[in-house]
């Protein structure tokens, strides 16, 4: 780098694969004309680190301190939806900000895996994003480049703007100068960087305008990927209008749109001026939208307490009875005999976890993960009257739906017991089945509560065969996507079916966390926590019942070897997926689906787990340790 301001490539950081100061630059993760973001590797602490820089040197020694003044107090800014700065500094006239890696993706990369984003998905980033803009608003910082590549994404959705005040062109001068002039000027110099203070945080919001746009319609406004260049196409500055199109990916509500349209209005006074304004017109409408009478939510809650979550299995109530009358029987034979009755297992959480025991113990209690601990809690009268509370099997479903039923629930425990297999020493089996049980939840729900929607969804998900006439070799046609084919036919995310039914019982966050498979085509990391290792125990269970349940093998050419190679083929996929968080090989895939069958086949405990030297031997959260 040079340490003269200029705008050419010459004077910016090295191309990918040269080093900026001490850091390998690995890749550019985006940018634009205020800004660029570097995913670096930091050698000193080995770690991957995020880097920002403006996209153009600072003019002086002057225009550096400012930068480096504004970065730093934003920096300091605590807010869940601000990713906290780990460091600044200026390398070769070049200032930075780094931040943490673990923060997550930037949302360009997530969109470019997961291009079509539902609009609550959408919504709720950009909710994130007004949050934590509201408050930096507040505290008088601004971002002034707010791209896609400014923001950071986790596993589970949540969104955080990074490199606050990180941008080319001014950025706080006024504010600087501010006590260098003389007693006449300070109260216009403190009038000018109110004003553009406000200015600033206007083009904030507008720009979360644009980004709710694009993630709606699911391209670049006006064709430009750079949120700055398409806001200065708008008015006052240009002519161009931007309202939502009609063929967007996803169907929108009416009051969404009108919000969307509003945020870009062509006159500027009718824009939300402010971040909270913004984003209370966003949230009235989510709230509105989950208390909608002709929603799938409201009218899941609704079957809830008219028939049941699901039906209980005939006798359960009766075996109940008898094994709470017979001494000698501890607390683990019941939970044991429980854990078959998905129904009576479910109603037993709901209680354990309701407000009201809730509200009984000590404040900060950990939420209840084990039906041991259910019992507990409620006592086995609460059990009994639990039991004689649910509907029998099958409910109001015909014998085909019924069937159904029973196919999707036997699959489902399945993985619970091969989540049990696949188990670091020291978690809890009865957690481990539970968490993965609880994993398929929405699709308990849409398979009992609406079956003929729900056969439609398979039948989207499956493979089609080659047009009948079509060339020999012709290829199949891939099914939708598990999520895609819900969005269509329910309008909701299986998922998220079951995670709003979760969170209705009062799970609580960390479960809600547990509950939601891994995303397929994302890498695993290691787990950082006995949350992650849970979740991603029963996420490895799941894929690896799916996968032997829907083999994706092609036939070969011998009868004789096309089971082995169907068989095969799963294990080497959940294998090489998980070979580095569980330590799984194709082999003790194959053992775990063949204990777990057996377990479900013959109702006696799976075996225990297969402790690993490079996986806590015991657990450090005593909700998930074993008893």
């Amino acid at each position: 780098m040079t340490g003269t301001a200029a705008t050419s490539d010459t004077t910016r950081p090295n191309p990918l694969g040269r080093s900026f100061g001490r850091f390998e630059l690995r890749q550019l993760l985006g940018k634009s004309d205020g800004s660029m973001v570097w995913l670096v590797f930091d050698p000193q602490i080995q770690q991957e680190l995020v880097l920002t820089l403006p996209r153009v040197q600072p003019i002086d020694a002057m225009a550096l301190d400012r930068w480096l003044l504004s970065a730093r107090q934003a920096a300091r800014l605590d807010h869940p939806h601000l990713a906290p700065g780990v460091e600044v500094g200026v390398q070769e006239q070049w200032p930075y900000l780094a931040a943490d890696r673990v923060h997550g993706l930037t949302l360009g990369e997530w969109l470019a895996i997961n291009p079509k984003p539902a609009p609550l998905e959408a919504v709720g980033w950009v909710c994130d994003v007004l949050e934590g803009l509201a408050f930096a608003h507040e505290s008088g910082a601004a971002h002034h480049d707010l791209q896609l590549h400014s923001l950071l994404i986790n596993e589970t959705g949540g969104v955080r703007v990074m490199a606050l005040a990180t941008a080319s062109g001014p950025t706080h001068a006024l504010t600087a100068d501010i006590g260098k002039r003389g007693p006449g000027h300070a109260t216009l110099a403190e009038a000018d960087a109110l004003r553009a203070q406000r200015d600033a945080a206007e083009r904030d919001v507008l720009a979360c305008g644009l980004l709710l746009h694009q993630l709606l319609s699911g391209e670049p406004v006006l064709d430009e990927p750079d949120l700055s260049k398409a806001m200065a196409r708008l008015p006052p500055l240009g002519r161009e209008l931007v309202r939502l199109s009609w063929n967007t990916v996803h169907p929108l509500p009416e009051a969404l749109r009108a919000i969307a349209n509003r945020s870009t209005a062509g006159q500027p006074r009718q824009r939300y001026l402010s971040a909270r304004t913004f984003l209370r017109a966003l949230q009235g409408w989510r709230e509105a939208e989950a208390r909608g009478r002709d929603g799938p939510l409201e009218l899941m809650l609704d079957r809830l307490r008219t028939v049941g979550t699901l039906p209980a299995l005939n006798g359960m109530s009766a075996r109940v009875e008898r094994l709470a009358a017979m001494d000698g029987h501890h607390t683990d034979e019941i939970s044991r005999h429980i854990l078959r009755d998905m129904a009576l297992t479910f109603e037993l959480l709901r209680e354990a976890n309701s407000a009201h025991v809730q509200g009984s113990q000590a404040s900060g209690s950990a939420p209840v993960l084990t039906i041991r601990r259910a019992i507990a809690l409620i006592g086995l009268n609460g059990v009994r009257l639990a039991a004689n509370g649910l509907r029998q099997w099958p409910g109001p479903l015909s014998e085909s739906g019924a069937t159904a039923l029973r196919e999707v629930m036997d699959r489902v425990r399945l993985a619970g017991y091969t989540a049990q297999v696949f188990r670091p020493a020291g978690y809890d089996a009865e957690v481990v089945y539970l968490v993965a049980v609880l994993q398929n939840l929405g699709r308990l729900l849409a398979q009992y509560h609406f079956p003929d929607d729900y056969e439609q969804i398979r039948a989207l998900m499956r493979r089609l065969p080659p047009p009948a006439g079509a060339p020999k070799g012709t290829a199949s046609t891939p099914g939708w996507t598990e999520s895609d084919a819900s969005f269509a036919v329910l309008g909701i995310d299986i998922e998220a079916l079951g995670a709003a039914v979760a969170r209705h019982w009062g799970l609580g966050e960390e479960m809600m966390h547990m509950i939601r498979r891994l995303p397929i085509e994302l890498p695993v990391r290691a787990p950082d926590t006995d949350i992650d290792v849970l979740r991603i125990t029963a996420s490895a269970a799941n894929e690896a019942v799916d996968a032997a349940s829907n083999p994706t093998a092609e036939p070969v050419a011998s009868a004789a070897t096309t089971q082995t190679v169907r068989a095969a083929a799963p294990r080497q996929s959940v294998a090489i997926r998980y070979a580095r968080s569980l330590g799984l090989t194709p082999k003790r895939v194959q053992e775990a689906l063949v204990a777990a069958r057996h377990a479900l086949r013959t109702g006696e405990p799976v075996q225990t787990a297969v402790p690993r030297e490079d996986m806590p031997s015991v657990a450090q959260n005593p909700a998930v340790a074993t008893d």
